[in-house]
């Protein structure tokens, strides 16, 4: 569900115009404009040179309503241009401007049109990016706000992007590893379907000719089909209200999705990928708050909601628990038995250093890496084993379906 900012009074919110006029030359013109009314479109208009012939306010969907929806892909991209963009010195209002006017999604045009119109009414960039808590995490404000405060906000960008496309890929690599086995498995259970419910129904007509007893593997398939095309309604409304029940129970209970991740964490291969892509997750996130300055004890409120996983994010939040009672990090780290001895130890050098924000970016690019070796080897295992059982589990058919032709040509 999109959030859109609730402004101040009714007279500080801007809408977007459509309009058309004749510039100096006598030229037709036409475009949008953001302003507050009709009124101040036309002298804002006046003003370029442009005789307004018509203005109109257009529609205004909630921000990802109705439009494309914003992807992390979007907030990325906006993060690397606006850093860029202040690293060359450009103001930030106009860095806005440039950045929002030129995206290709519409909704994210109107995401930060609307924060630029914060921004100009004189808030401060991290309060106007804290309007928008479903594309602007704390993560985002925490250091926007850090880099307020210190004077190096385009430092601060660089670092939100970095860590952004570094998150990101790692999450695109998980999910290309599920996703080429979850197609192929869903296309196989497709073909299986239409086998059943249209071919071997075929056969079995075939085979009531024959007057001989069928072998017992060719009766229960038989009998498979025979049921799914009486009861498929049954068994299709079933799948949909499981997938949908779980969905719901996923959404509106902690202690369900506590339990996903808990499991998913244990599963072999898979839950190797990961515990390690959680850790990863949790060292540079906290690498980069803390290089910009934000103090532990805040920082790791924002890294429990950036490993990814509620088990992670209960030990992260009671490490915060406990390290603001005056415990060491690493020590904190130890004690919930989730943190490899080599991060706890990389944790203690850079604590003792004072370089932390090194050691856990160093532990973050060790474990980014590792990430990516075990989604390829894991692309590389499940190829063949996808085959085996999709020919398995085809072929069965295949072979229930024959043994009565193999067994009446026998009898010839």
């Amino acid at each position: 569900m999109a959030v859109t900012a609730i402004p101040k009074s009714k007279a500080d919110k801007a809408y977007v115009f459509a309009w058309e006029g004749v510039d100096r030359r006598g030229n037709r013109v036409k475009g949008d404009l953001r302003a507050q009314s009709v009124a101040l479109v036309r002298a804002d208009l006046r003003r370029q040179g442009v005789s307004p012939t018509k203005v109109r306010k257009k529609p205004q969907p909630l921000f990802g309503g109705g439009k494309r929806r914003i992807t992390s892909q979007d907030l990325t991209v906006f993060s690397r241009q606006l850093a860029t963009m202040m690293a060359a010195g450009v103001p930030l209002v106009q860095a806005f401007d440039i950045v929002g006017r030129g995206h290709d999604n519409p909704s994210m045009q109107d995401l930060l049109l609307a924060v630029k119109q914060d921004i100009e009414s004189g808030t401060a960039m991290a309060e106007a990016l804290r309007k928008y808590p479903l594309y602007f995490d704390d993560l985002v404000c925490n250091l926007v706000a850090a880099g307020e405060q210190a004077g190096v906000l385009d430092v601060l960008l660089d670092k939100i992007a970095t860590y952004k496309e570094k998150t990101e890929s790692i999450k695109g690599k998980i999910k290309k590893a599920m996703f080429y086995p979850a197609a192929v498995i869903a296309v196989a259970v497709g073909v299986t379907v239409i086998i059943m419910l249209f071919v071997i129904p075929q056969f079995k007509s075939m085979f009531s000719s024959f007057g001989a007893d069928l072998p017992t593997f060719t009766l229960l398939v038989i009998a498979i089909s025979d049921y799914m095309r009486e009861y498929w309604w049954a068994m299709f409304l079933g799948a949909g209200a499981l997938v949908w029940g779980i969905l719901k129970l996923f959404q509106r209970s902690r202690r369900f999705r506590e339990l996903i991740d808990r499991v998913s964490l244990k599963v072999p291969i898979i839950g190797n990928i990961l515990n390690k892509a959680a850790i990863a997750r949790f060292a540079r996130t906290l690498s980069t708050m803390f290089a910009a300055g934000v103090p532990l004890v805040e920082a790791l409120d924002s890294v429990a909601g950036a490993t990814g996983n509620i088990v992670y994010s209960n030990a992260v939040k009671k490490m915060r628990e406990e390290v603001a009672t005056g415990q060491s990090l690493q020590f904190t780290m130890r004690q919930r038995n989730l943190f490899p001895h080599m991060v706890v130890q990389m944790t203690a050098i850079g604590e003792e250093s004072g370089a932390l924000d090194e050691m856990l970016s160093k532990v973050a690019d060790f474990y980014e890496e590792e990430v990516d070796n075990l989604v390829d080897a894991l692309s590389s295992l499940l190829e063949p084993l996808i085959m085996v059982v999709i020919g398995g589990l085809v072929g069965s058919l295949v072979v229930a379906m024959y043994l009565p032709i193999f067994k009446l040509a026998a009898v010839v």
